[in-house]
C-alpha cells in the first residue's frame, strides 16, 4: 500500500501545482507539458523494458550455465557465513547467496548491464521461497535496499561526463574518493535501517569481521586507485570491469565443460527467461515513470529547492550547496533526469565549481530508488512492498547529507 500512496501522491501534488500555475499565473502550456510528458514517459518505459530483453537473455543464459556447472553454488558457500546472518530466512548455502553476491560485485564496479540481470535472477530465486507471493519478503527487502544503496567503487559514467564538459574538469577523477565514502556510508545506513526493522543483530562477530574486512579491502583499493592519474584510472577501471565479465563467462564455461553438461542447451534454457522478465516489468515501469514525469514537469522540484534554500538561509547556514540539490533529489526518481540536472549544473557553474562537483557526487553515489522498486518487484509481481521504500529513502537521505558534508570537506 505504501507504493500506491506514494504513486497517487505524485499525481495529486503535480496536478495541484499545475492547476495553480494555470489559474493564478496564466501558464497556458502547463497542461500540454504534463500530457506530453506522460506519453513520453510511457514510451520510455516500454523502450527500456524491451532493451532489457537482449541483456537479460545473455546474462540469464550464462547464469544457467553457472548454476549447472556449480559455480553459483560454490560462491554461495563462500558468502554464506555472512549472508546467512543478514538473510536468516534463507536455507544454508542457498543459490540466492551467490546470485546476490554477483549483483553486488557488478554494482561495485559500475557494471549496470550485468548487475540488473544478476539482481533480477536473485529476486526470482528469493520469490520461490516467499510464502506470500504478492508481498515482499524480509530477504527481498534486505537485498533490494542494499542493492539500491548504490555501493560503487568507480563512478565511470560520471567521470566521463566531467571529462566531456565544456570546459572540461581539470581533474575529472577528483570526485572519486568522495563518491566512495558517501556510497559506503549509505550502504551501511541501509543495512542498519533494515536490520533494525527485521530485528537482526549486526554486532554478531561474523558480521563485524566481514564488514571490517570489506572496509579494509575498499580502503586499499581507494588508496591504489587514488594514486593513479586520470588516464591510469580509466585504464584500470575498463580492465577490471570488462575483465570481470569475461572472467565470469570463462569460469562458467570451463566448469560446464568439466562437468560435461550440454552448454548450448543450458544457455538457451536460461536465456528464454529474458523476454518473460522484460514483459512482466513493462506495466510497473510505465506506471512509475509517468508518475515521476508529472511530478517533474509540474515544477514541484523548483518550489522544493526554493523552500530548502530559504530554510537554511534563515538558520544562518551556508547555502552554496542548494543549487546542486536538484541532482540529488532527482536521482531517486530518475537517473536520466538527474544526469541532465548534473550537466546543467556543470554548464551553469562550471565542472570544477563547488556546485558542479557536488552535483557529480550526487549523480555518482545514489541509485534510482523508484526505478529499482518498479523493475525488481515488478519482475516477480510483488504488489505490497511493505517498508522497503521508506528504508530506501532513508538511505538516500543519509547519502544526500553525507555527500554535502563530504563535498564541503574536500572542495569548499
Amino acid at each position: 500500500m505504501v507504493l500506491s500512496y506514494i504513486w497517487v501522491s505524485f499525481f495529486i501534488v503535480a496536478f495541484a501545482i499545475a492547476f495553480i500555475k494555470w489559474a493564478f499565473f496564466h501558464d497556458q502550456q502547463i497542461f500540454i507539458t504534463l500530457v506530453e510528458g506522460i506519453f513520453k514517459a510511457a514510451n520510455d518505459g516500454f523502450d527500456i523494458s524491451l532493451k532489457l530483453v537482449g541483456i537479460m537473455a545473455l546474462f540469464l543464459g550464462f547464469m544457467r550455465i553457472g548454476e549447472k556447472a556449480g559455480a553459483i553454488s560454490f560462491l554461495s558457500r563462500i558468502v554464506a557465513p555472512f549472508f546467512s546472518k543478514l538473510f536468516p530466512e534463507l536455507p544454508k548455502n542457498h543459490p540466492a547467496f551467490g546470485q546476490m553476491m554477483m549483483n553486488f560485485s557488478a554494482n561495485l564496479l559500475g557494471l549496470d548491464n550485468a548487475a540488473t540481470p544478476f539482481g533480477l535472477k536473485a529476486m526470482d530465486t528469493l520469490q520461490d521461497l516467499n510464502p506470500n507471493k504478492e508481498t515482499a519478503s524480509n530477504s527481498q527487502i534486505m537485498f533490494l535496499c542494499l542493492h539500491a544503496s548504490g555501493l560503487t567503487l568507480i563512478p565511470i559514467s560520471t567521470i566521463a561526463i566531467r571529462a566531456a564538459a565544456n570546459p572540461p574538469a581539470a581533474n575529472p577523477t577528483d570526485i572519486f574518493i568522495p563518491c566512495m565514502v558517501v556510497t559506503f556510508v549509505s550502504t551501511i545506513a541501509a543495512m542498519i535501517a533494515v536490520s533494525l526493522r527485521q530485528k537482526i543483530n549486526l554486532l554478531q562477530p561474523v558480521i563485524l569481521v566481514w564488514i571490517l574486512s570489506i572496509s579494509v579491502l575498499v580502503g586499499l583499493l581507494i588508496a591504489y586507485l587514488s594514486s593513479l592519474d586520470q588516464a591510469g584510472l580509466q585504464r584500470v577501471s575498463v580492465l577490471i570491469s570488462n575483465g570481470l565479465i569475461l572472467l565470469i563467462f570463462l569460469v562458467f564455461l570451463v566448469g560446464a565443460l568439466w562437468k560435461k553438461i550440454n552448454i548450448f542447451e543450458a544457455f538457451v534454457d536460461g536465456a528464454k527467461g529474458g523476454f518473460e522478465v522484460a514483459i512482466r516489468i513493462i506495466p510497473y515501469l510505465v506506471a512509475m515513470l509517468i508518475a515521476i514525469s508529472v511530478l517533474r514537469n509540474s515544477g514541484v522540484f523548483t518550489y522544493i529547492i526554493d523552500v530548502i534554500g530559504k530554510f537554511f538561509a534563515m538558520l544562518g547556514l551556508n547555502t552554496d550547496f542548494v543549487p546542486a540539490l536538484p541532482t540529488g533529489l532527482m536521482k531517486p526518481l530518475s537517473g536520466s533526469g538527474a544526469r541532465g540536472m548534473m550537466v546543467d549544473a556543470m554548464n551553469t557553474y562550471g565542472a570544477d565549481s563547488f556546485v558542479g562537483r557536488l552535483s557529480s557526487i550526487f549523480q555518482g553515489v545514489t541509485d534510482t530508488t523508484f526505478y529499482v522498486v518498479a523493475v525488481y518487484f515488478g519482475a516477480v509481481s510483488v504488489k505490497n512492498t511493505r517498508y522497503c521504500i521508506p528504508v530506501m529513502l532513508i538511505a538516500d537521505l543519509v547519502g544526500l547529507i553525507t555527500a554535502v558534508i563530504t563535498a564541503y570537506l574536500f572542495f569548499h
